[in-house]
Formats: structure tokens, sequence, C-alpha cells
């Protein structure tokens, strides 16, 4: 079982290339991968109170995966997505505070589309086409798609302003 310490940290040579397809031959595996990336994501959660979304490459597993976790109403409980193509991004864009497990304490102004269309495989290889209208849901699937093209969201950095940190939780 891998942890918050198996994270890949910013400036991991890993965090730049692109992933390899998951394969067919692969699904054996794939249960596996997605325990590891649920447990960390669980960990940083814990540690840092974020974590909606992680991709394969973060934990040095270089396949095309996304491993989703969150109370959206669109849909209920975890989701797994293999391979997935970005197939439509809307016209529309909007910017936000983007953060990332890899580097948790750094937050970074970036612009990302409000709506898209993806295609992927699940866990069980069936064919899927998701439309996410929502806006938070698809900025979070652009950001876990772009680890999978090795981009990382200071790549994608407004402008050399755009990077803040975190604020550290408080208890009241």
């Amino acid at each position: 079982m891998k942890h918050l310490t198996d994270l890949l940290l910013l400036g991991d040579p890993r965090l730049y290339e692109r992933c390899e397809p998951v394969t067919e031959s692969d699904l054996p595996l794939v249960a596996g991968w997605v325990a590891d990336l649920h447990n960390v994501m669980e960990e940083i959660r814990a540690t840092y109170q974020f974590g909606r979304g992680i991709a394969a490459p973060q934990l040095g597993i270089m396949k095309r995966l996304i491993y989703l976790n969150t109370s959206h109403p669109e849909y209920g409980g975890p989701r797994v997505l293999l391979n997935p193509e970005l197939t439509s991004l809307s016209p529309e864009i909007a910017e936000l505070w983007d953060d990332c497990m890899s580097f948790p304490n750094l937050l970074v102004r970036v612009q990302r589309h409000c709506r898209l269309t993806l295609t992927f495989r699940d866990e069980h290889w069936q064919p899927n086409t998701w439309t996410v209208d929502d806006w938070a849901l698809a900025e979070l699937i652009q950001h876990e798609y772009d680890h999978l093209e090795g981009v990382l969201c200071t790549m994608r950095a407004i402008d050399a302003q755009s990077f803040r940190w975190r604020p550290t939780p408080t208890c009241s």
C-alpha cells in the first residue's frame, strides 16, 4: 500500500513525463493502483484538508489513470478514468487558484475551460463518454488530465505573480 511519503513532489522529473495508455492486460493491476491512489488521497485530505482527484503519475505509476472521489452532486462516490481523452472543451474560460497534492502548500492562478466532454474506459474496460457542465468538476478533470500529459499547473500559471502560499488552517 502506498502512502503520502510515496507522493512525487514538485521537481521530480517523472511528473513531467507523458504517461503510457492503460492496456487491457493491465486490468488486473488497476484495482491495486486505485487502492493506492485512494489511500494517498485520504492521507492528503487528513493532512492538508483538500483533495478531490489524483492522477497515477503522482505516485510514479506512469499510466493514463485518474481517480476522482468527490461528493459532487453530479455523481456519488469514486470514479476511475482509464485512458481519458478530452474530446470537447468549451470556449468559455474561468480563472481559479489551483492546488496540487504534489506541492500542497502552493496555490497557482490558472485558466481552465468551464465545460468539457471526455471519453474514457472505466475499471471494467467499458467505454464511456462524459459531458461535464459543472465548472468545479471540469476544472478538476483538466488538472488531473494535465498530469497524464506531464503538465503541472505551475506551467499554466497566468503570469509571474500567479503563485501564493496556501493559508495554514487554524482552529477557532
